[in-house]
C-alpha cells in the first residue's frame, strides 16, 4: 500500500511540475532527503523516483520560455562550481580509477540538482518551501524516534532510514540536530496556537531522538548548537531559563548505559572506535601530503591504509567531513571546501545586517540566524562523520544565497526604520498644561 501511495504522489505531481518547476524542487528534496519509498516493502524501494523528478524538473525549466532561470553568481555559488570541478579533477587521478565511477556519479547528481535548486529559488515562498520540506523530511524520523524513546525509556538506539545518508545512528542524530533550528524558524511563522504547540512538541521529540541515538558526536554538536543558539537569541534570559529547565530533565531521563556511552568522550584513548577514527585521520593527512590531489573517491581499503595509515590493519571510513575531503581531494580540495563554508556563513551575516532596518525583511534575518545555527551544528558534528556529500547542508547553502539576493532586491523598494542611538535622550512629551496654540506648534 505504501508503494502505491508514493508512486501516485510522485507521478501525480509531474503535470504540476511542468506548470511550476519550483514544485519539482520540493519533490526532489522530499524524495532525496526523506526517501519515503524506503519505507515500503515492494517495487517502490528501488524505483528511480528521484531521476524521474529531476528530468521532469529540468525539462519544465527548459520549456517555460517566459521564465528565465539563471544561475546566481556570488562568492558562494562560484566556489561551489569550483569545488565540483576540483572533485572531477581529483577523480581523474584517483588511486582506484576503476572503482570511483558510481560514487562520482552519485556526487555529481547531488551537486547538479543543488545547482537546479539555486536556479529555482526566486522568491521568499520558494525558500520557505525548501525549509518546510527539509523539516518535514527529517522531522518525521525525529518525531517517530522521539515517541519510540519515550516508550522505551531510552533503552534502545534510534536509527535512520535504511539505505540513505542518514541510516546510521550517528547520521540521523546529526540530521536532527540540524533540523531543530529550522523548526524554530518555522515556529515564528505560525499563527495558530495549536500549530505552534505541535512545532514545540516536534522539537522536543527530535531532541530526544537525537540523544537516544547514543551518538557522542551529535551530543557535542547539540551542545555547540544550543550555545550558539543562545548567543543568537534576542531573548537570552528566557531561552537560558528554558535550557536550564529542559536539558537536565532530558539528561536525567536517559538510562545509565547512555551516560556510560557519553562518558567515553573523556576516555577516547581506550575506545577502539575513537582510535580507529584517529588512525583514518592520520591516513588522510599522510595521503594528502604524498599526493597533492588526494586519492580520489573509494580510498578506504587495506591497500591505501597499508601505504599511509599508522596502523595499516585498522581500516576505517574517514569519520570526518574535513579529513574525508582532505584524503579524497587533497589540501586544495579542503581549502575550497572550507572557503565554501566561510562564504556561506558570511552571506548569512550580511543578510542579518542588511535586513536589520527593515520590518518587512525581519523574516530574512531570522532565517539567516537559524540556518547559521544549523550549519554550525553540521560543522561541529560533521567533524566526526563522513557526511561531506550529505545534501541538506548544500540545500541550506542555496537557501542562504537566495535569501541574500531577495534581501538586496527588496531593499531598494523599502523605507528603512530610523536608527535611534541607545544613548540619545528620549523626547519629552508636550506639556498638557500649555496653551493650545503652543501644543499645536510643538506638534507641527
Amino acid at each position: 500500500m505504501r508503494d502505491v501511495v508514493i508512486t501516485l504522489l510522485v507521478f501525480g505531481s509531474l503535470p504540476y511540475i511542468f506548470k511550476r518547476p519550483s514544485l519539482g524542487m520540493v519533490m526532489w528534496i522530499w524524495i532525496s532527503v526523506m526517501n519515503p519509498h524506503t519505507q515500503g516493502w515492494g517495487f517502490a524501494r528501488d524505483f528511480p523516483f528521484a531521476a524521474i523528478i529531476a528530468v521532469t524538473t529540468v525539462a519544465a525549466m527548459a520549456t517555460n520560455a517566459h521564465r528565465k532561470y539563471r544561475y546566481p553568481l556570488t562568492p558562494v555559488t562560484i566556489t561551489f562550481v569550483v569545488f565540483i570541478a576540483y572533485m572531477c579533477l581529483t577523480a581523474a587521478f584517483a588511486i582506484h580509477p576503476d572503482y570511483i565511477m558510481p560514487q562520482l556519479i552519485k556526487v555529481l547528481k547531488i551537486m547538479g540538482m543543488t545547482i537546479v535548486v539555486m536556479m529555482l529559488l526566486r522568491k521568499r515562498k520558494h525558500v520557505e518551501w525548501l525549509i518546510w520540506t527539509v523539516v518535514i523530511s527529517i522531522g518525521f524520523y525525529g518525531v517517530k524516534g522521539g515517541i519510540f524513546t519515550l516508550r522505551s525509556g531510552g533503552q534502545y538506539r534510534v536509527w535512520g532510514p535504511i539505505g540513505t545518508f542518514i541510516d546510521g545512528n550517528n547520521e540521523i542524530a546529526l540530521a536532527l540536530v540540524m533540523t531543530i533550528p529550522l523548526m524554530l524558524y518555522l515556529y515564528t511563522l505560525l499563527d495558530n496556537k495549536w500549530a505552534k504547540r505541535a512545532m514545540i512538541v516536534s522539537m522536543v521529540l527530535c531532541a530526544l531522538a537525537s540523544l537516544a541515538s547514543y551518538s557522542r558526536g551529535a551530543a557535542i554538536a547539540m551542545v555547540g548548537m544550543l550555545a550558539f543558539l543562545w548567543l543568537k537569541s534576542r531573548n537570552k534570559v528566557m531561552l537560558g531559563m528554558l535550557l536550564l529547565l529542559c536539558v537536565p530533565v532530558a539528561l536525567v531521563f536517559m538510562p545509565e548505559q547512555w551516560h556510560a556511552r557519553i562518558d567515553t568522550i573523556d576516555e577516547y584513548e581506550q575506545d577502539l572506535s575513537a582510535m580507529g577514527r584517529i588512525n583514518a585521520w592520520w591516513m588522510a593527512y599522510n595521503l594528502a601530503n604524498d599526493r597533492p590531489l588526494g586519492g580520489g573517491f573509494e580510498i578506504y581499503d587495506p591497500h591505501v591504509f597499508q601505504l599511509y595509515a599508522p596502523i595499516p590493519e585498522d581500516v576505517h571510513a574517514a569519520h570526518s567531513i574535513y579529513f574525508q575531503v582532505l584524503g579524497e581531494h587533497g589540501w586544495g580540495g579542503l581549502v575550497i571546501y572550507l572557503a565554501l563554508g566561510i562564504f556561506t556563513w558570511l552571506t548569512g551575516s550580511r543578510i542579518i545586517s542588511r535586513s536589520a532596518r527593515f520590518t518587512e525583511l525581519a523574516w530574512a534575518g531570522n532565517l539567516a540566524r537559524m540556518v547559521q545555527v544549523s550549519l554550525l551544528g553540521f560543522a561541529v558534528g560533521g567533524a566526526f562523520l563522513s557526511l561531506t556529500y550529505f545534501d541538506v547542508p548544500y540545500y541550506l547553502m542555496a537557501a542562504m544565497v537566495a535569501t541574500h539576493l531577495i534581501v538586496e532586491r527588496e531593499r531598494k523598494m523599502l523605507v528603512p526604520k530610523p536608527l535611534i542611538s541607545p544613548l540619545a535622550p528620549e523626547p519629552e512629551p508636550p506639556d498638557e498644561t500649555a496653551p493650545e496654540e503652543e501644543l499645536r506648534h510643538e506638534t507641527a
